[in-house]
């Protein structure tokens, strides 16, 4: 039998990535040790990585990489019944108090007490093993791949975003930013019931990819375009004013254009990290009474992205577009932050 070892990717700080053999942890109660088998890269990953920081998050000691996860459970703690060794699984990056008003309320994602894979001063999981709590770990049916299920975490992003947004049967969408996350948006509102999905963004070639993905329409925003305008054209390739716009970009202009474009008395639901600081159109704002929302993560998601997997309601293999062993692991960054694939897998089985 091959002697294990713990291939680790630590951040040691801005630009110092470094492949690492870690401890392997044994799980404690109501913890299961997981060997991991694949990891996607988040744009989070790869700005910690080349910046340092995401606003007060800021890496100041050695950080563990990676929060898109799925692997095996390899060892369970005492209490632990749902779990076995053997199991296929997907991570939830969640650690929460489970007891605080949040928590209590089912809103787990705003637990003040949170311990966040990835997220400093929380360690990630882009190694051979790693301990994670039980109840944030779920099991995989046969037929949902390992890929698949590290594709869970950015699918809950976008699912959460549209059920903020109440989209449901018959809507009309806009989904600004055809991005990983904006792609992830546009599957989970489709598969929730929405009758056509406009995405826009300023580079084309995202915008073919989203159409093979399934958008039912794309719109190329150009350099010296206005937001009223665009907002004119999404309402005449949907036939009518979006129900619900979910913006994925951050950008300013795709802030301006949500609230321009969504028909009076919908919802604008903000998933996109741009600027600490946008404006908003007040005006249009509030003589239409668009309701603006914020989404941050995800709560209760990974059962119902899972079985949507699985039955086929949400394809998300055409996402990932480039896959790496765990020893590629900075030719496998280096990819992700050039923009050249869409989502970058790592494959730490051994």
């Amino acid at each position: 039998m091959a002697e294990q070892n713990n291939l680790s990717a630590v951040l040691y700080k801005k630009g110092d990535l470094r492949l690492v053999d870690s401890p392997i942890k044994e799980p404690g109660p109501g913890e299961v040790q997981i060997a991991v088998q694949q990891v996607g890269i988040c744009g989070s990953d790869v700005k910690y990585w080349k910046e340092g920081a995401i606003g007060h998050f800021v890496v100041t000691k050695p950080l563990l990489l990676g929060h898109e996860i799925s692997g095996v459970i390899s060892r369970v703690g005492e209490g632990v019944t749902h779990l076995k060794i053997g199991d296929r699984v997907a991570v939830d990056p969640h650690i929460t108090c489970r007891v605080c008003e949040f928590c209590k309320a089912g809103r787990y994602n705003m637990c003040p007490k949170v311990y966040f894979l990835a997220t400093p001063p929380d360690d990630g999981a882009l190694a051979r093993y790693f301990v994670h709590a039980a109840d944030f770990t779920f099991k995989l049916p046969d037929n949902v791949s390992f890929e698949e299920g590290a594709c869970v975490e950015p699918l809950s992003v976008g699912l959460h975003g549209c059920r903020r947004a109440g989209i449901t049967l018959g809507h009309k969408v806009l989904v600004t930013g055809a991005g990983p996350i904006g792609l992830c948006a546009m599957l989970s509102a489709k598969a929730l019931g929405a009758s056509a999905v406009c995405m826009t963004d300023i580079d084309a070639s995202r915008l073919e990819f989203a159409k093979k993905c399934g958008a039912t329409h794309t719109l190329l925003v150009g350099r010296d375009d206005s937001e009223e305008g665009v907002a004119t054209r999404v309402s005449d390739i949907l036939g009518a004013m979006p129900d619900r716009t979910v913006e994925c970009s951050g950008a300013q202009f795709a802030v301006n254009l949500a609230v321009h474009a969504t028909k009076p008395g919908g919802q604008v639901v903000i998933i996109g990290h741009g600027p600490t600081s946008v404006s908003f159109p007040v005006v249009q704002t509030v003589a239409k009474e668009i309701e603006i929302k914020g989404s941050f993560r995800y709560v209760n998601t990974w059962p119902t992205v899972i079985e949507m997997l699985s039955c086929g309601k949400i394809d998300v293999k055409p996402l990932v577009t480039h896959r790496y062993r765990l020893e590629q692991t900075l030719e496998a960054f280096e990819m992700a932050k050039s923009g050249q694939g869409v989502k970058v897998m790592i494959n730490c089985g051994q």
